[in-house]
C-alpha cells in the first residue's frame, strides 16, 4: 500500500521533482569544479617568459669519433616556473649582495672579454662543428701549459688532476701510458683549460682543447677546436691579411671546403687532419688578424660544392705550383689576388679556379 502511493505521488508531482533532481545536481557540479581550482597548481603558479639563455644543451663526448646532425640543431628554451605564492618574502638587498660578490675591475673585464668571446661563436654556424686538428705527429716527448687552470681527464672522462695556469710540464710517453712531470697517467688524456683559456705546447698557443695519446711509445697531439678557431688561424697562416677582401673570402671558403673534406673522410679516427703545409697550415692564434677573421666570419658556413658534395678545394701559392702538383685542378693564391684587384667578387674567383662547382653552405636548422 505504501508503495503504491509513492508511486501515484511521484506521478502527480513529477515535474517539481525532476526540477529539484537538476538543481542538486547543478550545485554539485560547481561544488567539484571550486574544489578542483582551488587545489590545482596553477592556482599558486605563473609561467615565467621562456629565455634562450636557459636553454641546456646535452655535452657531447669529447671522446666521440663521430659527428652526429643532432648536435647541430639547438636545444628548445627550458621554461621555468615561478611562484606568486604571498608567503614567501622577497629577497632583500642585503641577500642580493651577499649572493653576487662584488668583481675587481680586472675581474670584470675579463668576465666582458669571455661572454664576448661565447656569443661571437655563438653567432656563427662554423662554431658547431668540431674539427680534430693533429698538431704533434709521433713525438718522444712535449712542453705542456695552458694560461688557465686545466683538468685533465682519462678516455672515460673521469677527472686526474688539474694543471696550474702559467706552467711549464713535460710531456712523455711511457710504456703504455704518459707521464707529466714524472706523474704516471693514462696512455689517453684530455685537456680542457677553463674559462675559454689557450692551450700552449712547445712555442704557440692554441684555443679549445687537447687530446694526447701514446700510441705505441709515441705521443700525438691533437688539437679539438671549432672550425670557425681554425679557419681564422689558417687563412692568416696562408695569404696576408693585408690582400684584397674579396680574394681573402675566396680564401676563407677555399680553406673551410677543404677541411670539411676531412672531416667528413679523416685522415685516422684520431684525427681529421695535420697541421703542417701537407694539408693547409695551422699555427695557433699567433698569425690570426682582424681582417682575415672578417673575411672568415663573413663568409661563415659557406664552401665549394659540386652536385651537393663537399669538393676537397686544393689550392697553391701559384698557377705554376698548382699546375705542377695538381694538374691544374686547383686555385692559384696569387691569381685570386690578382682577380680581386681587376673587380673579381669571391664567387667568381672560386667559379674561375673550381668550374662546374658552386657555392653550398652549411646552416643551423630550427625545428
Amino acid at each position: 500500500m505504501a508503495k503504491i502511493q509513492v508511486i501515484q505521488f511521484c506521478k502527480r508531482y513529477a515535474w517539481p521533482l525532476l526540477l529539484s533532481l537538476g538543481l542538486l545536481q547543478v550545485g554539485v557540479i560547481v561544488l567539484m569544479a571550486r574544489l578542483r581550482q582551488a587545489n590545482s597548481p596553477l592556482a599558486s603558479v605563473s609561467a615565467a617568459p621562456a629565455s634562450p639563455s636557459a636553454a641546456v644543451s646535452p655535452q657531447p663526448s669529447p671522446f666521440s669519433d663521430s659527428f652526429s646532425d643532432s648536435s647541430l640543431t639547438p636545444t628548445a628554451p627550458t621554461v621555468t616556473a615561478k611562484s606568486a605564492s604571498k608567503s614567501q618574502p622577497p629577497a632583500t638587498s642585503q641577500s642580493t649582495a651577499e649572493s653576487s660578490p662584488t668583481l675587481t675591475a680586472e675581474q670584470q673585464a675579463l668576465n666582458e672579454q669571455y661572454k664576448q668571446s661565447f656569443t661571437s661563436e655563438r653567432a656563427s654556424v662554423d662554431a658547431l662543428v668540431e674539427m680534430r686538428v693533429a698538431i704533434a705527429e709521433g713525438v718522444p716527448h712535449l712542453s705542456l701549459g695552458s694560461s688557465t687552470d686545466a683538468p685533465l681527464f682519462d678516455e672515460g672522462y673521469q677527472p686526474l688532476q688539474t694543471l696550474t695556469a702559467e706552467t711549464r710540464y713535460t710531456v712523455q710517453a711511457s710504456g703504455n701510458g704518459i707521464t707529466i712531470n714524472g706523474t704516471a697517467l693514462p696512455a689517453v688524456l684530455l685537456l680542457e683549460p677553463t674559462h675559454h683559456g689557450l692551450i700552449y705546447l712547445g712555442d704557440r698557443a692554441y684555443r679549445g682543447r687537447l687530446l694526447l695519446v701514446n700510441d705505441s711509445g709515441k705521443l700525438w697531439a691533437v688539437n679539438l677546436v671549432n672550425l670557425r678557431s681554425y679557419l681564422h688561424s689558417v687563412v692568416a697562416s696562408e695569404v696576408s691579411p693585408s690582400w684584397h677582401p674579396e680574394a681573402l673570402k675566396a680564401q676563407a671558403i677555399a680553406a673551410r671546403s677543404y677541411a670539411l673534406s676531412y672531416f667528413f673522410k679523416p685522415m685516422s679516427s684520431l684525427f681529421h687532419l695535420g697541421a703542417t703545409e701537407y694539408y693547409q697550415v695551422y699555427s695557433g692564434i699567433a698569425r690570426e688578424a682582424p681582417e682575415t677573421s672578417q673575411a672568415v666570419d663573413e663568409t661563415a658556413g659557406a664552401f665549394v660544392s659540386y652536385r651537393g658534395g663537399v669538393v676537397e678545394s686544393l689550392y697553391a701559392a701559384s698557377d705554376d705550383i698548382v699546375a705542377e702538383a695538381f694538374r691544374g685542378h686547383g686555385m692559384s693564391q696569387l691569381g685570386a689576388l690578382n682577380l680581386a684587384e681587376q673587380g673579381y667578387t669571391h664567387e667568381q674567383i672560386l667559379a674561375n679556379y673550381y668550374p662546374r662547382t658552386g657555392i653550398g653552405r652549411i646552416i643551423q636548422d630550427f625545428e
